[in-house]
């Protein structure tokens, strides 16, 4: 498997009020396309985000009130910035689990819209 691109909606959207993210405290939805056209999403949190979104989720009710948290596709790192998530990708690839951590996208609703966002299909 080649990598063709990695979209990363942290680089395109700013958070709920239009600031950069803390890298190390969000999570966002990654697409690789490979070299054969096919595109592959799962979504990073970082370790601290994980911790904010409990916290946020205990007053909010949100998951029993923080008492769980889950996301499908999803990949826990230390920081969201392109360095660690292509090493972590590359290092995925090569231990032969990038398929089963990301999923193949079927539809053009798994593609980004022109903000960079994408459909709640994804």
């Amino acid at each position: 498997m080649q990598i063709q691109s990695i979209w990363i909606e942290n680089e395109v959207t700013g958070d709920v009020l239009g600031h950069p993210h803390d890298p190390k405290d969000t999570n966002s939805d990654i697409i690789v396309t490979l070299i054969d056209g096919s595109r592959w999403v799962a979504t990073f949190f970082s370790y601290t985000n994980i911790t904010s979104l409990t916290t946020k989720n205990s007053t909010t009710g949100e998951c029993l009130n923080g008492r769980y948290f889950w996301a499908s596709d999803m990949v826990l790192v230390d920081e969201i910035t392109r360095e660690r998530i292509e090493q972590v990708i590359m290092h995925l690839l090569t231990a032969q689990a990038f398929e089963k951590i990301f999923v193949r996208c079927t539809t053009d609703a798994d593609e980004p819209d022109k903000a960079g966002r994408l459909s709640d299909s994804a």
